[in-house]
């Protein structure tokens, strides 16, 4: 398997290590970026633990060119503008959306046949731009979504109960980051829905509330700290390209193009997604309460609205 990723920042370079270490299915990994003397140092460093004796050997290429996505099997798009303290989240979705459209238009170039994973910010709306200036099929463009938002809830409530993190299921659906919901009925611990598990085993429920408002915050506390998130998201991308590349047909709250599902139509949103070899295969149905559908139907309408102002201010896009 071929793996690409664009943009050699903090995420990109994460990725790689994940897919170094996780994927013995990748036998080509090639970072790209517009500062290409850092992506080769950066495939360089990688190469040199070629050396030691866990190490597979991978063919590693750091390059500017986008010629070297030829027959890619996978692209991660990482490459944009972080935030700064003067910018609205508009004005970053102007700036990296056009980012994301040109690096995947020149993907497209040399990788037609490829899956499209985007991780630029705001993952969502690039994810949708990318799709109406692009060729890719919906099914082979997907963001990141919800899926660290997911597993930032998870180790919330592991943590909270003192159980393996893995051992609970739930996700964070909407869009990635602020704008998202938790939908209740489906959180579990064991087997056991929330509330009985807390129940059942003495202790305080959790109030749906705080825990969503705690997943919500939980980026903002790292980035306090070190500037940017990034092992993360690199670890969602890894468990992404897992699904991919071994056709596992796994659920995933990944960013997909939403085609007529709970009466919401061409918006990007992160539901319940069966991926596998052919990509975001499909979105499962799911009891949502009428407040959650109401919420999600919320959240596609403020989508819109921002990818309306994007395109206004771009017409290009």
């Amino acid at each position: 398997m071929k793996i690409v990723v664009v943009g050699a920042g903090a995420v990109g370079v994460s990725t790689c290590h994940y897919v170094l270490a996780r994927h013995s299915e990748c036998n080509e990994l090639v970072l790209i970026d517009k500062d290409a003397g850092k992506a080769e140092g950066e495939m360089l460093d990688f190469g040199h633990v070629q050396s030691l004796t866990f190490s597979r050997n991978v063919k590693l290429i750091g390059s500017g060119e986008y010629k070297h996505c030829a027959n890619a099997d996978v692209v991660v798009i990482t490459a944009g503008a972080q935030l700064k303290p003067e910018q609205s989240r508009l004005d970053l979705a102007e700036v990296n959306c056009q980012i994301a459209v040109s690096v995947a238009q020149q993907v497209e170039a040399y990788a037609p046949n490829a899956i499209l994973l985007v991780v630029t910010n705001p993952c969502d709306i690039a994810t949708y731009f990318i799709l109406r200036n692009t060729t890719y099929p919906p099914e082979r463009v997907m963001s990141t979504g919800c899926i660290i938002d997911s597993a930032r809830l998870r180790k919330l409530v592991g943590s909270k109960t003192g159980v393996d993190p893995k051992n609970v299921n739930g996700y964070i659906l909407g869009e990635h980051g602020s704008n998202c919901i938790l939908p209740w009925h489906v959180l579990s611990v064991d087997g056991q829905h929330i509330d009985e598990f807390c129940k059942c085993n003495g202790m305080a429920p959790f109030n749906k509330d705080s825990l969503l408002a705690d997943v919500k915050k939980a980026a903002f506390d790292i980035i306090f700290r070190k500037g940017n998130t990034a092992h993360g998201i690199a670890a969602s991308i890894s468990r992404i390209i897992q699904a991919i590349s071994v056709d596992e047909n796994t659920v995933l709250p990944v960013g997909t193009l939403v085609r007529g599902q709970y009466g919401i139509s061409d918006i990007v949103l992160s539901l319940p997604t069966v991926v596998g070899r052919r990509g975001a295969i499909r979105i499962l149905s799911h009891p949502f309460s009428e407040s959650e559908l109401s919420q999600l139907r919320h959240i596609a309408n403020t989508l819109y609205n921002c990818i309306m102002d994007v395109a206004a201010a771009n017409t290009e896009l």
